[in-house]
């Protein structure tokens, strides 16, 4: 049970109360921001939380178990700390959140509502909603290797070990038209074949990048699909750096990047299909790989 100060309780329980959300947020980058919304500025320890229009909390689900914590937290993209940029460039994945409930005419009345990370936040042009996931939410994530027919490493990282920077498998781009559904058609990827950058990485020359949900070519066109709308950095004339992608499949890493040798999956795992596979009178029954 959430104990509350005695003064903080004395005052709900008055019939009249003043009371705003604050909360603080924490950046991977150590940067510590602090927003409420009460109508004023709100002076909160040190800081001065910024008053941001619109902005408001959600339900928040609390568990008694090791099930993570969940809470969200809507508002408009009107503060210069929050930014669509900002957003799409990631700078605001995994920060620490705390959430609290403070009596804005006495800022140290308070009670400590809520404490975990940013999850997945959803932007537009004018708004934005964030999800907030408890402290447990951590215990949830795998550690370690996991067993399976694909390969668990990033293309052209450490683990992966093929360089991604050479001509092959690196292109620059302009786009030249902009298509509905955060698609675009570019120039400068022509002579690559259809589907070579699908599930790529592209990076926007003015900041940001997007993942490549598909690459087409069709008489020379080429288009670009992305899986999020990049939002301010799709226009005519944005340039961007490409990187080949790779669905993590054995064949691909040895077609596409000859890289067979540091595939990190177990592509001869058997599974189901193998287990209720029966005997097949074309294939020879003597105990041979079935992988020669």
């Amino acid at each position: 049970m959430r104990e509350l100060p005695e003064a903080l309780a004395a005052r709900l329980a008055s019939g009249v109360t003043t009371l705003a959300h604050v909360w603080r947020i924490t950046r991977r980058d150590e940067a510590v921001f602090c927003f409420t919304d009460h109508d004023e500025p709100l002076a909160f320890d040190e800081q001065i939380c910024e008053p941001m229009i619109g902005l408001s909390a959600g339900a928040i689900e609390k568990s008694a178990g090791l099930n993570a914590d969940s809470a969200s937290f809507t508002g408009a993209l009107n503060s210069d700390a929050i930014t669509e940029e900002d957003i799409a460039r990631g700078l605001w994945d995994g920060a620490r959140a705390d959430l609290y409930r403070v009596d804005w005419s006495a800022p140290a009345l308070r009670v400590h509502v809520f404490a975990g990370f940013l999850g997945e936040v959803r932007r537009g042009v004018q708004a934005f909603e964030a999800e907030l996931r408890g402290l447990q939410a951590r215990l949830n994530v795998p550690v370690g290797r996991v067993f399976s027919r694909f390969c668990d490493a990033d293309v052209g990282d450490a683990r992966c070990g093929k360089d991604i920077e050479t001509s092959a498998f690196r292109a620059e781009g302009v786009v030249s038209e902009v298509l509905a559904g955060g698609g675009f058609r570019a120039d400068g990827l022509s002579v690559f074949a259809d589907g070579w950058f699908a599930r790529g990485r592209l990076t926007w020359v003015g900041g940001g990048e997007s993942e490549v949900a598909a690459h087409r070519v069709n008489d020379g066109n080429v288009v670009i699909e992305l899986v999020d709308p990049p939002g301010f950095a799709l226009d005519v004339g944005a340039a961007f750096v490409v990187h080949a992608g790779c669905d993590k499949r054995f064949a691909t890493c040895r077609a596409k990047f000859d890289n067979a040798v540091n595939f990190r999956g177990f592509p001869h795992m058997p599974g189901n299909d193998a287990i209720q596979a029966g005997p097949v009178a074309s294939e020879p029954m003597d105990g041979s790989s079935r992988f020669s």
